[in-house]
């Protein structure tokens, strides 16, 4: 678990889902730099792990929203911390490129 929760895009798209349901082209934007293929493995893990919940609704054409569930709300906790952690101190990471 806490390999998923570590990685980058599971937990930035966890932060997303904070404000609501969305659909995976609002979630692909907010994203910025997520390619479509890694976004999909993204939710389909955190989906997997009972972090996310995936809704059809079966219109024309399909919708498919994505949003927390309990344990992903739980999750978003700590998470939230340490990206507030990172935003504090993002000047003091020494450069990596």
């Amino acid at each position: 678990m806490l390999d998923l929760l570590a990685n980058k895009w599971s937990a930035l798209a966890l932060g997303a889902l904070e404000d609501g349901p969305q659909r995976f082209g609002a979630l692909r934007a907010r994203l910025q730099g997520v390619s479509p293929k890694v976004l999909t493995q993204t939710l389909r893990r955190l989906e997997d792990h009972g972090l996310v919940h995936r809704d059809v609704y079966p219109e024309v054409p399909l919708r498919v929203e994505y949003s927390l569930t309990p344990l992903g709300r739980d999750a978003n906790v700590p998470l939230a911390h340490l990206r507030t952690w990172v935003e504090r101190n993002i000047a003091r990471f020494p450069d990596q490129g």
